[in-house]
């Protein structure tokens, strides 16, 4: 039921965008939705991230697997355990663009002989890097439909990302390896017995989202053409707030924009938050300087103490009476 229901509603949303615009709601889903879907999304980032920087971290609390700085002597992991903002620059670059923690990860397994052995799980991390590289790439490729003139970075992209030339018009390298490693992620997740059993229909529920989105899209551009010169004036009307629904736009665009529109409005309620999270994450953006510099908590605010000695001198004879010793008679 954890993988049915998300596959469901998401093939369900597809369809209302696209049914929806096609009974004549051009506007609704073309126009309104799109504006909603990115105020929510906007509204509910600058919420979350505001909240998580609002939380105290009073200590140094950097996750660490190498040596400390210490002695002149010893050398020091600069990656690992760093003690300043180079390291910890480098080590942020490391996990955000090659999420370096996720190739580190071991997997447990038991042997027939009852071992317990570990490895690094590295089909994991090849399918993650895959997906998150390549739909930035798509992003990137995306942006053609948002700017006039094209920038040149745009046009690059384009080229480097079709250089197989296969097609007309040319698949993207980047639509294929997209989709593998959404199926390739989905399929470990429901082909593992101990990953099903902790997976909750919200983890289903982005990837068939994220699957949705890039078959309709693929779909849209070799199998049934749209009006691309006309998604071009609609996306440019969106940007610049003078909104225009062109009347040539194949009704399944609105399915794959609606299910876009979904996707940015439930980004900041979801696991997707790790994006933007992992730059607040006190685990590793901050150095390793304890033994270097006292920390002082800025909201340890100073408090009223009631030492023993006070408390036996207010309570000494209920004490005795009581039975229990005290210090002074």
């Amino acid at each position: 039921m954890s993988v049915l229901i998300p596959l469901v509603l998401v093939v369900g949303l597809f369809l209302v965008g696209m049914f929806g615009a096609g009974a004549g709601l051009q506007g609704v889903f073309g126009v309104a939705v799109p504006y909603l879907a990115v105020a929510l999304f906007v509204g509910g980032l600058v919420y979350r991230v505001m909240s998580w920087a609002g939380v105290p971290v009073p200590f140094r609390i950097p996750t660490t697997c190498g040596q400390q700085r210490s002695l002149a002597w010893i050398r020091q992991d600069k990656l690992d355990n760093p003690s300043g903002l180079a390291g910890v620059v480098g080590r942020m670059a490391l996990e955000v663009l090659f999420f370096r923690s996720l190739l580190r990860n071991t997997k447990t397994r038991l042997t027939p002989d009852g071992r317990v052995v570990y490895g690094t799980d590295l089909w994991l991390w090849a399918g993650a890097l895959a997906m998150h590289w390549s739909l930035a790439v798509v992003l990137v490729r995306h942006l053609r439909l948002m700017t006039d003139p094209v920038p040149l970075f745009v046009v690059f992209a384009e080229r480097v990302d079709g250089f197989f030339e296969v097609g007309l018009p040319v698949v993207f390298a980047t639509s294929v390896v997209f989709g593998a490693a959404l199926l390739f992620l989905l399929a470990r997740r429901v082909l593992s017995a101990q990953l099903r059993y902790i997976s909750l229909v919200g983890d289903y529920f982005a990837l068939f989202l994220l699957l949705g989105i890039g078959t309709s899209g693929f779909w849209l551009r070799h199998v049934t053409r749209t009006d691309v010169a006309g998604i071009k004036e609609l996306v440019l009307g969106l940007t610049h707030f003078t909104p225009v629904v062109p009347e040539a736009i194949h009704p399944l665009f609105y399915g794959h924009l609606f299910l876009v529109c979904v996707l940015l409005a439930y980004f900041p309620l979801s696991k997707l938050m790790h994006a933007p999270g992992v730059f607040l994450s006190p685990t590793r953006n901050l150095a390793n300087n304890s033994r270097a510099v006292r920390h002082v908590n800025p909201w340890d605010h100073s408090v009223d103490v009631h030492s023993y000695e006070e408390y036996e001198d207010e309570f000494r004879e209920k004490m005795v009476g009581a039975g229990l010793p005290v210090e002074k008679e």
